[in-house]
């Protein structure tokens, strides 16, 4: 391999050197050879895991119901559903024609009577090493399904169009559109979104089905290279509605849904700092923002006058509105409070009134409700020892009613599983919660996966995972560190993790591993976290590496500085307003700097770390990890340090699902295996 030279960068007086720039060539057959040896590196390193891999996999799989079926969702006159088959590792899509208000009986989950199938996953897939669907639509009317395909794992589609009615794909295909689309009205004409070279969705085009793609016209076009742009249909399909947004901006244009060829119209004009969404029914549109609001409040507004904002539900410091539901009759709030979801229903003409769930820690969002005008309610649940189910809500009666509880076969039973909350006090005094579940009778301390994100106002809820039970059942407790950075407490929990607030995020995970082990919990910590959640790793390895023993980094974000000053990376632009902006910030660049794991490698001992990646990652580029892991060989002292990058995927891993369940079963073996060996 020919001796590769070193980048080297000067921003704001300082010079940056980067020994490994030379990864981030990936047409360079030096790099894939490179890739190829860390790969053979690891496996040789953790063949003595490959019987307890064997065994992770085979609990996986023995735990799941292989043939199995969603709930079907009602829409128009058709049921929609997803089922699995044993030995498949793609999902298959169908419908059956409806008769009455309640679900078709599921059965053992096989197929229903009358079945027909929109979409097979597996047919599409044939025998490609990736693939992934980038959106699954039906037309307004039923005939009609748009889908996109992709086969590589860059996020780039290919988009299509099936007749359900006589089950011909159409000669329609148009390459490099984004995720989502939407359909007009009538199901003639089908928006879709593009992506500029940074992987940014910026140009809306008008498809008319039956025409030739370079005929497709231009409908919007976002020049600011901070916005994101998308298009989706209201639940009442009066309106097509085209989302604009920034990290802390926000605009929508709506076209009426049975006039595609007209133009999109502002409801407000973008502001600085103010993010709204709309959704509409009736004669009024509800708007959610942040106005003066940072918590949100909602909005309603006459169709004929949108920028007219009246109150309907005012802020408030301690609940997060986080989205509306409009129906016909009521609308439905999702909100966020003490660390938990919630769920608001708002009769018209009538008091308002949150439902409660069973468990003091729980998911619930409302999930799968196309119809505008129902007396039901479509609910999601979870918890830590509850497997995700899926509930009716009566509107008339106000009951929840279980439609399914996924399968967990080989006994599963939930009393034998406990789940707790608790609370570490951060460096400035702020109680960051956990979420903590455990096998009864485990002894304490245990051995602790601690998981975290702690970005972009993601929240990382309380949860079922049937991999995750390999780990209980062999005395592991499991936790979330929700901190700062994420949505879990509040836009101000948020705030408080971002910018130049970032280092809250990372000293507030080093803050709940110490309490864990403080409180009894735990005795060894293993981390994990992915994408930004790999920031959050890479971060704590430099900060707080003897509280960890070991580090799992996943597609992680850990050469932040040198990304973040690139514009022409993807989504480096977009960014600016999560991280701040040191290509023009002095002060920006410093703090940035002083917490990019990249840059912090120092020559401590370090936990063993296993970083993750994939070659055709569009979001955390694959030389990020790859530079990582090799300096940390180069200059810090522990480890081992090792990388598995997947060749053929993206930033999601391995597409189907038993690859996916093995690539799962060499990290848990990974993890058990840290805390099983003792340094000598």
């Amino acid at each position: 391999m020919a001796k590769k030279v070193a980048g080297e960068r000067t921003h704001h007086g300082d010079t940056v050197v980067d020994e490994y720039a030379w990864l981030m060539n990936k047409d360079d057959p030096d790099t894939i050879v490179y890739l190829e040896a860390e790969n053979a590196y690891t496996e040789k390193a953790t063949a003595h895991l490959e019987e307890l891999r064997e065994a992770v996999f085979q609990e996986i799989k023995g735990r799941t119901l292989e043939t199995d079926l969603s709930v079907p969702t009602r829409k128009g006159r058709w049921w929609y559903y997803s089922r699995t088959e044993e030995g498949k590792q793609y999902g298959i899509q169908c419908r059956v024609r409806a008769e009455g208000e309640d679900p078709p009986q599921m059965g053992e989950g096989g197929q229903l009577p009358g079945e027909q199938v929109t979409l097979d996953g597996n047919e599409l897939a044939g025998d490609a090493e990736f693939f992934s669907m980038g959106t699954s639509s039906v037309s307004p009317d039923g005939r009609r399904l748009a889908f996109s395909t992709d086969f590589k794992g860059d996020e780039r589609f290919t988009l299509r169009f099936k007749d359900l009615e006589s089950g011909e794909t159409l000669a329609d295909a148009i390459p490099g559109v984004f995720y989502g689309g939407s359909w007009s009205a009538d199901g003639s004409v089908f928006f879709y979104t593009v992506v500029d070279e940074s992987w940014r969705p910026y140009r809306v085009f008008r498809h008319e089905i039956g025409t030739p793609a370079d005929q497709d016209v231009l409908v919007f076009e976002e020049s600011d290279e901070r916005f994101w742009i998308g298009i989706g249909l209201t639940r009442s399909e009066r309106f097509l509605v085209l989302s604009i947004g920034s990290k802390i901006t926000g605009e929508v244009r709506l076209l009426d849904a049975a006039d595609p060829l007209g133009e999109f119209q502002v409801v407000r004009p973008r502001r600085e700092g103010v993010e709204y969404d709309v959704d509409h029914s009736g004669d009024r549109l509800l708007i959610l923002h942040n106005d003066g609001a940072q918590n949100f409040e909602l909005a309603s507004a006459p169709v004929d006058d949108p920028g007219v904002w009246t109150p309907l539900i005012e802020h408030r410091e301690d609940t997060r509105l986080v989205d509306v539901d409009a129906f016909d009759g009521h609308f439905v709030v999702a909100f966020r409070r003490d660390g938990l979801t919630g769920i608001r229903v708002v009769p018209d003409g009538d008091e308002a009134y949150e439902i409660s769930f069973p468990e003091p820690i729980f998911t619930a969002v409302p999930a799968g409700n196309p119809e505008f005008r129902t007396n039901r309610l479509r609910l999601s649940y979870t918890s830590m020892v509850t497997p995700p189910s899926v509930y009716d809500y009566d509107l008339s009666s106000r009951e929840l009613i279980l439609l399914k509880r996924r399968p967990v076969l080989g006994g599963y039973d939930p009393s034998d599983y406990e789940q707790f909350r608790e609370w570490a006090t951060a460096e400035d005094g702020t109680r960051v919660p956990i979420s903590i579940v455990m096998r009864k009778g485990t002894e304490r301390p245990a051995p602790t996966l601690l998981y975290g994100y702690g970005s972009y106002e993601a929240a990382i809820d309380p949860g079922f995972s049937v991999p995750r039970l390999s780990l209980l059942d062999r005395g592991f407790v499991f936790a979330i560190a929700h901190i700062r950075g994420g949505g879990e407490m509040g836009r101000r929990w948020y705030d408080d993790g971002k910018m130049m607030a970032k280092k809250n995020t990372f000293t507030d995970f080093v803050a709940c591993a110490r309490h864990l082990k403080a409180a009894g919990w735990a005795g060894d910590v293993v981390a994990r976290g992915g994408s930004a959640g790999g920031l959050l790793i890479g971060a704590v390895a430099n900060i707080a590496p003897e509280s960890f023993a070991g580090l799992v980094a996943e597609v992680p974000f850990v050469d932040a500085l040198n990304t973040i000053l690139d514009p022409s990376l993807p989504l480096t632009v977009i960014e600016w307003d999560e991280w701040g902006n040191p290509l023009h910030d002095k002060e920006a660049y410093h703090y940035i700097k002083s917490y990019s794991p990249y840059e912090n490698v120092h020559d401590g001992l370090y936990p063993p770390v296993l970083a993750l990646s994939s070659l055709n990652d569009t979001r955390v580029l694959y030389h990020e990890p790859t530079k990582w892991i090799a300096r940390l060989r180069a200059e810090a002292g522990g480890g081992p340090f090792l990388l598995k990058t997947e060749m053929g995927a993206g930033h999601g891993g391995r597409s189907g699902r038993y690859d996916a369940w093995r690539e799962e079963a060499f990290t848990l073996s990974w993890i058990i295996d840290q805390v099983r060996r003792k340094p000598e």
